[in-house]
Parts: structure tokens; sequence; C-alpha cells
């Protein structure tokens, strides 16, 4: 007999992408407040070149990284079989996310 998988509701996907919003503002107030002290803030110069703020781009992105992927196992752990088909979809939005936070950073 076939198994029959039980998907998740609209309520369930209206949950999970408000929860995907606080996570993600939280883990960029975080990560900005721990990088904070790296990069330069006026990189208009002409003496300056752009590796303090390459430093700065490249910890913050490995650190949402490791946020992310880290929180990715725990909720693979944790939620019931019929809402882990939603955690891989918001870990690759999660993905392209960190790139899009780079904006706001240096902003």
């Amino acid at each position: 007999m076939a198994e029959i998988k039980q998907k998740s509701g609209p309520g369930a996907l209206l949950l999970g992408a408000i929860l995907f919003v606080v996570f993600e503002t939280a883990a960029y107030y975080l990560l900005s407040w721990l990088t904070s002290g790296l990069g330069m803030a006026d990189q208009f110069q002409p003496e300056n070149t752009i590796v303090s703020n390459w430093v700065k781009t490249v910890v913050f992105l490995l650190l949402h990284l490791a946020l992310v992927v880290v929180a990715v196992l725990v909720l693979s752990n944790r939620l019931p079989r019929r809402y882990r088909g939603q955690v891989m979809g918001w870990f690759y939005l999660s993905l392209l996310l960190g790139f899009v936070l780079l904006i706001p950073l240096f902003g």
C-alpha cells in the first residue's frame, strides 16, 4: 500500500513565514552587532581599499551560514514529519537573504 503523506496547510505555511522573518531579523541584528567592530565606516576615501569591509562581509556571511545550518539541524530533528518539508525551502531562502542583508549592513 502506498504511503499517504500529510501536507502542512496554509496556516502552517503562514506561521513558518512569520517565524522566518523573526529569525532573520534577530539574526541580522545579532550579526551586525557582532561584526560592528570590523570594517571602516568611510570607504570612499581615495587611499582606502575594500579589504576592511571584505573581512566584515566574509565574517557576516560565514556566521549567518553557521547560524542557519544550526537552525535547520535543530528544526529538522524537532519538527513533526509533516512540517519538515518546509524547512529546506526556508533554508534556501535564507541563503539568498544572507547576501541581501549585506545591503543594509553597509548602508
